[in-house]
């Protein structure tokens, strides 16, 4: 067997709602997340892997955004590579429509399935089973699409997953018009990677949560400096989970410090300041918390 190529299962999708398009996958494979998926807003997302040439994902993205459609991307990508059959490949346009490759020459068991917005595809599988239940996950998860990708991941790493184990995972997304909400001005809204790790889709998904708390809170910093302080708190509140995190309490006390809602803000700036002591050097001298200060000054 060809020691650099990669056991990978994958996949692409598009959600025309939200106006985004990722990819997520797993490998056998040191930093999988370097060279497998690729994303542009308003185009698509594509996976090129097995004997995986990385410019490949580039290239079938500047094809969609030439106009070709999905498949015909793929085969002007693929047309004069003569070894074309040890490669496999997943797009997905902005659109949702999807095409896939799987050379005869992947190592099996390889293969792919195409559904409504996305394409699953995987090579040195435990068998086929692995891409029919990243295709069921993904249809039947609810939820923003970054967490779709990564239940796909999970579903086929439940299904067996690669045949030589794990090693790497990585997820990224954009998002059309994002850049106008990032402080950065670009669309990617999601680019996460666990480059060598014993259970890489496990700290994947708790990569996830993590960023979801960090997405929530930069949705939410966009209203205040909009001066909605009442729409940040919605925001904020909405996307909280369990006892919170201190820096996301701290944040919605704020919002509703300005909001006008004090016993809100008392009641979660209590609990921020219970779980990080040193939050207080801030409050202090946070002018968000003026409206309440006599309160504030009491805890």
């Amino acid at each position: 067997m060809n020691a650099v190529r990669k056991s990978t299962f994958s996949i692409v999708a598009a959600d025309l709602a939200a106006g985004e398009v990722g990819c997520a996958v797993q490998s056998r494979y040191f930093s999988v997340g370097s060279v497998v998926p690729w994303a542009r807003a308003g185009v698509g997302a594509c996976a090129t892997q097995a004997a995986g040439i990385a410019v490949y994902g580039e290239r079938a993205l500047a094809e969609l955004d030439r106009g070709a459609a999905p498949d015909e991307a793929l085969q002007r990508v693929l047309a004069e590579d003569e070894h074309r059959e040890t490669r496999q490949l997943g797009l997905v346009g902005a659109d949702g429509r999807a095409a896939a490759f799987t050379g005869a020459e992947c190592n099996a068991w390889a293969g792919h399935r195409l559904g409504p917005g996305f394409a699953v595809q995987g090579n040195i599988l435990a068998g086929e089973a692995v891409v029919d239940e990243m295709a069921r996950a993904y249809e039947e998860t609810i939820g923003p699409l970054v967490h779709r990708l990564v239940a796909a991941l999970e579903a086929g790493q439940a299904a067996g997953g690669d045949r030589r184990g794990q090693q790497s995972s990585a997820v990224v997304v954009e998002r059309i018009g994002a850049r106008a909400d990032s402080r950065e001005g670009i669309d990617r809204i999601c680019d996460l990677r666990v480059e060598d790790h014993d259970q890489p889709i496990v700290e994947l998904r708790r990569l996830v949560g993590i960023w979801s708390s960090w997405d929530a809170m930069r949705r939410a910093n966009n209203r205040y400096e909009r001066g909605d302080h009442a729409g940040a708190a919605d925001a904020l509140l909405a996307a909280l989970e369990g006892d919170g995190d201190p820096g996301m309490l701290y944040n919605l006390a704020c919002y509703e410090s300005l909001a006008g809602r004090s016993e809100q803000a008392l009641e979660h700036l209590r609990r921020a300041l219970a779980r990080d002591e040193s939050l207080r050097a801030l409050v202090a001298t946070d002018a968000d918390f003026d409206p309440i200060r006599e309160q504030v000054s009491e805890l």
